[in-house]
């Protein structure tokens, strides 16, 4: 596959997988020795993927990514995104808020034969855990 495949690809697994929480969609999307190497001590493979969509997705609702960016070299894409949430339940141990989130993450996918092998991932956990009120807001922040 060319770049632009990649990308299309890539746009595909955000809006599947992350946006609408399709586990289904893994079946399609991904390699069946998938490896994410940021997602904690998530073991690789399609399975161990479309549990983690079910459990980020109980725990979110109103769910959506805005690509900034995307860019694509020979078997990786990268892509910039401002992700937004409502908090409604259990969520990386914290229990529903209600809150809305709104975080900026960069991801990195490598492409093998038409589907994602692998996925890395950076994010704004800190902002995510001050926006959800899951963190004390810092001395230097607070209003006098």
């Amino acid at each position: 596959m060319g770049t632009e495949q990649n990308k299309v690809l890539v746009r595909r697994f955000i809006d599947e997988v992350f946006v609408k929480g399709n586990p289904e969609a893994a079946d399609k999307l991904v390699t069946q020795d998938f490896t994410p190497h940021s997602w904690g001590k998530m073991p690789p493979g399609v399975e161990p993927l479309k549990q983690a969509i079910r459990h980020v997705h109980a725990g979110l609702a109103n769910v959506s990514f805005k690509i900034e960016d995307i860019i694509a070299e020979e078997d990786k894409v990268a892509v910039r995104v401002t992700a937004h949430a409502k908090h409604t339940g259990d969520f990386m141990g914290v229990p529903a808020t209600g809150k809305e989130y709104t975080i900026s993450e960069t991801h990195i996918f490598h492409v093998r034969d038409g589907k994602v092998a692998e996925h890395w991932r950076d994010a704004d956990m800190l902002g995510l855990m001050r926006q959800l009120g899951a963190l004390p807001e810092a001395e230097s922040t607070k209003a006098s």
